[in-house]
């Protein structure tokens, strides 16, 4: 269990963590339950948390979820985990799979740092990025650096498509970078996505925070992209 310190949070945020505690749809783990060991769904999430046998795909930094739970009601036959550390964000869209009987949406709040310990090789079959932290001065920290796509690469079927949405141009460029570097498979990239006359319904999901930056102008950019293959993903070199 992720306890918080009550002097630091709001009475608002107290009462989200609560109701969560009584959410079938939500897994919550410190990093003192799988620091070194597997969770117990290691392996198990489509059989033992959705109760079927439907591939399993990830929103990672899903924020109030509106990613998961739009996914979820356009592709019941698939099941949808909403990952990330903030739960009070987290409550809304849990709240709304619930009360919306999405029963192929779950969620699961821990550090992405220690996303190798709940999914066991080949249990997963695609990965969305949605707006996260650019970290502009810690690039190591990235969804899209190489230490965390090579914790993708444990858990994510061979063909499994990762998909990068983001208002950053620098965390696009940068992306791209990596993947270049590493020869990895890009399948589709816009530094403009609504620019470039993109209809997919499944990208014109707009979460609260990329409605924030269409208001102020921004271009949403999105890759596509494959993390295949057997070599460790590095770095690109410093110029």
């Amino acid at each position: 269990m992720i306890y918080e310190n009550p002097f630091r949070v709001g009475k608002k945020k107290l009462q989200r963590f609560a109701e969560m505690q009584e959410f079938n749809n939500v897994v919550q783990a410190g990093a003192g339950e799988v620091l070194s060991r597997q969770h117990s769904l290691y392996g198990k999430w489509a059989a033992e948390f959705f109760g079927n046998r439907g591939p399993v795909i990830l929103e990672l930094g899903c924020g109030k979820g509106e990613y998961t739970v739009e996914l979820a009601r356009m592709f019941p036959e698939r099941n949808f985990v909403g990952i990330d550390i903030k739960g009070a964000r987290m409550w809304k869209g849990a709240r709304h799979a619930l009360y919306n009987n999405l029963d192929n949406a779950g969620f699961l709040r821990t550090r992405i740092e220690m996303i190798s310990s709940f999914f066991a090789r080949n249990e997963v079959d695609g990965i969305w990025i949605t707006f996260p932290d650019p970290q502009p001065r810690k690039s190591r920290k990235r969804l899209t650096a190489p230490a965390f796509l090579n914790r993708y690469r444990e858990f994510l079927r061979q063909k499994g498509n990762v998909h990068l949405k983001t208002d950053s141009r620098e965390l696009y460029e940068y992306t791209l970078s990596v993947l270049e570097h590493n020869r990895l498979k890009v399948i589709e990239k816009t530094s403009d996505l609504y620019g470039s006359g993109a209809t997919c319904p499944v990208l014109s999901i707009r979460t609260y925070y990329e409605k924030q930056f269409l208001e102020q102008g921004k271009p949403i950019c999105y890759i596509k992209f494959r993390i295949d293959g057997n070599e460790v993903i590095t770095e690109p070199d410093e110029e």
